[in-house]
């Protein structure tokens, strides 16, 4: 149920996608303590994207979790941003987050919802 959506203008070499992909699986689950296999990441790269009035490195992120607690979101931003440093080349002062709790009726998964 939490998905990742990471699209920056950095380039990703090929041979580096698996790494980085693995890597934000990992860092949202355990920022979030659900399984990993119930994450997923969508990676946009070599995109246009401008931040401040230029195109220097940057990304923008959305995490999108049922439960997402709100009173984490502060240490959320900061994982995220230090992911983007290191596996993006993508400084925390040209990283934006968006940081979406969808209600339980909204998310679909196998012909189903998570509405109880």
């Amino acid at each position: 149920m939490p998905v990742l959506h990471i699209t920056t203008n950095q380039t990703i070499p090929e041979t580096d996608r698996p790494g980085v992909l693995t890597a934000a699986s990992t860092t949202v689950s355990e920022m979030l303590g659900k399984p990993e296999s119930y994450v997923m990441v969508h990676l946009e790269d070599c995109q246009d994207l401008s931040f401040g009035g230029t195109s220097d490195p940057t990304c923008i992120m959305q995490l999108k979790s049922l439960g997402l607690p709100e009173e984490q979101t502060a240490d959320f931003s900061s994982r995220l941003c230090d992911f983007a440093d290191v596996h993006l080349n993508v400084e925390p002062d040209r990283t934006y987050i968006e940081f979406i709790n969808p209600p339980r009726h909204m998310w679909g998964y196998d012909r189903h919802t998570f509405q109880r």
